[in-house]
């Protein structure tokens, strides 16, 4: 699996270590990436997406999952948050 959130494509960074005598060596910044199940309210079903927690303070200040994806544009998303997507869309053109 690769360490990147589903609903922010938030992925790892690239940096150095510096000792004290200033040497400089490669090292990698990883997001913090949890599993959590989140409440779709449109449709009435809850899904599972790995989100980074800085992602998942984003999706609660925006209102939740519906309002999260609608705003999103689709690059940023996963293939899995893409369908959800769809399937809100869908949802909001019948009603």
């Amino acid at each position: 699996m690769s360490r990147i959130c589903e609903l922010t494509g938030k992925g790892r960074q690239v940096g150095h270590n510096v000792s004290h005598a200033n040497n400089k060596t490669k090292r990698v910044f990883l997001p913090n990436l949890q599993n959590v199940t989140l409440m779709s309210e449109k449709l009435d079903r809850s899904f599972k997406f790995r989100v980074s927690t800085h992602g998942l303070r984003s999706v609660e200040h925006n209102g939740g999952l519906d309002n999260w994806l609608l705003k999103t544009s689709d690059e940023k998303l996963s293939s899995n948050a893409q369908k959800v997507k769809r399937e809100l869309l869908k949802a909001q053109a019948a009603a």
